[in-house]
């Protein structure tokens, strides 16, 4: 995934378990794994969650992606 592709996916408000591997790289057991992790730290934080969704910003966080970078590398793609 490029990082115009990236931002795309980033974008929207809820995250599913493809966006999860998209996201990360990983097989479905492993992203699994992560889901849950993430799931239980936001739900001790008090977050009410919908079944099968994480909010995609809480993602982004949990993940450290850094939007400045892909941003930048997505306009350095166009010129």
């Amino acid at each position: 995934m490029n990082a115009r592709e990236t931002l795309n996916l980033i974008s929207k408000q809820w995250c599913d378990l493809n966006d999860l591997r998209k996201l990360t790289g990983l097989g479905k057991n492993n992203a699994i794994k992560l889901k849950n992790e993430i799931r239980i730290d936001l739900e001790n934080k008090g977050y009410l969650l919908p079944n099968k969704l994480l909010p995609m910003n809480e993602v982004v966080s949990y993940l450290k992606i850094n939007i400045s970078y892909l941003q930048k590398m997505a306009k350095e793609v166009i010129n």
